[in-house]
This record gives C-alpha cells, structure tokens and sequence, in this order.
C-alpha cells in the first residue's frame, strides 16, 4: 500500500446501517481509501435517502443528505430478513475487515448482524456499532436520534438557550449524529490498530448518548462534583461583556471574545473608538467590569452599531483580536476560508449539484483523500460486489428470482 493510494487501502467495510451516525464513519474510511459497500434493504433503501422530504430539511432538487454521507461507496439491495440474503451477507463477510451496524438491538438479533453472528465467519472482523443509549442498562434497546438521546437526553437541549426562560433549543440535523460517527470511525481504528499487533478482530460501540454527554462534559462533570449548573442568561444579562455578542449597523452579528482582558482592554478600547471607557471606574478592572457589566453591554451595544460588520472584521483582524462571525448559510457559501482549509471540498460531478461537498474533519499530511464520487444509486452496485464475491450469472439470476437482492 501507498500513501497515494489511501492510508485505509485495501480495506474492505461493510456499511449495513442507516441515516447517519455510524454510515458516516464509513464515509470517513472511504475518504481515505477504503472500499466501502453499502446493504439496503430491496425497495425500500435506506430511509435517509428520503430525509429530504421532511420538512425541516431544505428542499432542493438533490439529494444532498445523502451525497454527503454516503459518497464513495458501492451500494448493494440485499434482503436481511431472508435466509438467501444472510448468506450473501455472510459470504462477503469472509474477506471483510470491518462491519457496521446501527439497527436497534432487537433487529440486530432478528437479522442476524449480531458480533456472535457475523464473527464465526470472520474471526479477524472489527464488529462496529452505534445505538442510541448504549448496549447495557434497562433502555439498551430503545429506539433514538441524535435529537432525542445526544441533544435533549444530555441537557444540552436546556442549557443552549437564548434566555433561562426560553423553549428548549431544537438541535440541526445531524449535529450530534457527525460528532458521534467521528467516534465510531476512531474506535474502528483503534481495533484496527490492535489487530495489526495481535492479529485479534474485536467489537467496538459507541452511543449516542455517551456521544451527547461528551460533548456536554464540562457542566455534566461540574453537576457530579456538587456544583449548580444553570441556563446561561441572555446577552443583555451576560456575565463577561467582552465575551458576548454585539450587532453591526447592517443587522448581523459578532461574537467578541477578549480573554487576555489586563493587556488588552485599553487597546481594543480606543481602536473600538471608546477611549473613555478605560478610565471610567466602572470598567477599570475586570473585577469593575464583572461588577458593572451590564452597562459595560450598554456602552458596547452603541459602538458596534456605529458600524458595519466587515469594518468591525477588518479592524478586530488586523490587530489580532480574536472574535467569530455569527455566519448566515449566504456567509459560509461564500466563506473562502472554508475552501482554503480544506473543509469544503471540489465535488467534479454535476448530478451531486453542488460544486463542493462537505469534507470529513480529518487529514493527515502526505496522504491524499480518495476524490469524492456521487453516493449509490438503490442497488447500483449489487451485481458488480457480487461478481467480485465469486457469484455466477446463474446465481446472481435466482437470488434476483427469490427476491434476495435487487
């Protein structure tokens, strides 16, 4: 194996999973070289590839949900629920490296993807595997989303909110669903790791809801060692005026983050054009501008507004200040810093309607990604990975017949 070819070349994945978490860590192998075959079900697919009617994700004439995070692969219709499509699934197990599995602990059982299941035909398999809550305890096999078990489960729901007193945040999609595929592909990889020691395959889990408590670990772990943990108040009634939000003239927002406040208050102070404030008493120390931060939020509410965002960009830019722009979805298309790191992607094919597709968030210097091709069709790639499996015409025709693949 080369470098060029994909750090993961020569590496065979079996994605028999759906929406998002645990096909998206495929998606990441599959950047990097590795062959990556995705099971549907015949007819039916994967429900995600008709996510985008749901009305809170954008309507476009693409598919782009499902570009995103099943490029790369060969997909395959094979039907788990019978005898002759367990079989095909076990063969292809044989030479396989990886196998991954989200379906709920019950249907894991039913359909025969169990690690006990797929591990006797394959002793070298890494068995990967998401759920919702985990693999052990009394709602082991509860049903979940990354909404429901990563977003509201964890408390990250109640504490991200504009305002103690406002409705619980609804989370994006599949905000909690990437974080947690980023997990499941470095589990893989430490199983990978071992078996290239030991030459011993194994089984690696991951949840979404240990996934939502990471994520939240900061005030979950405060929570355990006794402290109270408490909405976050809204900007007006913020804690740090030089750590909050402030809108330009043109409406749009910044987010100001001056944590080195002793050397650098003065400086940002007479740059913003309120020299005056450094020797007002109130905000002389950051002890007096705790004490009297709403009205330090007052005093900077009218100096952002006295300008537009790109001024206040250029200005805190140049003298090195560290802030972020609220983005709008208009800001990230047309951010070139997104395409210069690399976390925009060139996408060659037309039929993906876009010119860039959405990168896995990993790198590695010297090692080139595999280029993105369009995500399968239902059953593109069934006759082909067959074939590569040893099948004959006549054999690939009857499980046509039985209803087995498609």
């Amino acid at each position: 194996m080369t470098d060029d070819a994909g750090i993961f070349s020569g590496l065979k994945v079996i994605d028999a999973a759906n929406f998002v978490a645990a096909p998206a860590a495929a998606t990441i192998l599959a950047d990097f070289g590795a062959q990556v075959i995705k099971v549907e079900t015949p007819g039916l697919g994967d429900p995600y590839r008709g996510a985008a009617r749901i009305n809170r994700y954008p309507q476009s004439d693409y598919a782009h949900q499902w570009i995103v995070d099943n490029r790369n692969k060969k997909g395959i219709a094979l039907d788990l629920k019978s005898d002759q499509g367990r079989a095909v699934l076990y063969r292809l197990v044989e030479d396989a490296d990886v196998f991954i599995t989200n379906a709920p602990l019950a249907s894991r059982k039913r359909l025969g993807i169990r690690d006990e299941d797929i591990r006797p035909h394959n002793r070298r398999i890494i068995h990967a595997s998401v759920s919702a809550y985990g693999d052990s305890g009394a709602e082991a096999g509860r049903t979940g989303f990354d909404s429901t078990a990563w977003w509201a489960r964890t408390g990250l729901m109640a504490l991200v909110k504009p305002t103690p007193d406002a409705p619980p945040a609804r989370s994006m999609p599949g905000m909690g669903d990437h974080p947690t595929a980023i997990a499941l592909f470095g589990a893989i990889a430490m199983a990978l790791y071992r078996r290239e020691r030991t030459g011993e395959g194994g089984s690696v889990t991951t949840s979404l809801l240990a996934n939502g408590l990471w994520s939240n670990a900061i005030m979950v772990q405060a929570a355990l060692c006794g402290g109270t943990v408490e909405p976050r108040p809204g900007r007006d009634a913020a804690d740090n005026a030089l750590n909050n939000l402030y809108r330009t003239s043109d409406g749009l927002w910044l987010h100001l983050l001056l944590m080195n406040q002793e050397h650098r208050w003065a400086e940002f102070a007479a740059l913003a054009g309120c020299p005056e404030a450094v020797g007002d008493a109130r905000f002389a120390s950051p002890e007096a501008r705790g004490r009297h931060c709403a009205e330090l939020i007052v005093l900077l509410d009218g100096v952002f507004a006295r300008h537009d965002r790109e001024y206040w960009q250029a200005l805190l830019s140049g003298h090195g200040f560290t802030y972020g722009v609220v983005a709008t979805m208009a800001d990230v298309l047309a951010d070139r810093q997104m395409r210069d790191s690399g976390a925009l992607r060139a996408m060659p094919d037309p039929r993906a309607g876009a010119t860039h597709i959405v990168d896995s968030p990993i790198w590695m210097t010297g090692v080139e990604k595999t280029p993105p091709v369009l995500a399968p069709a239902l059953g593109q790639h069934t006759v082909e990975v067959l074939r590569g499996a040893g099948y004959d015409d006549g054999e690939i025709e009857r499980l046509k017949e039985s209803g087995a693949i498609a």
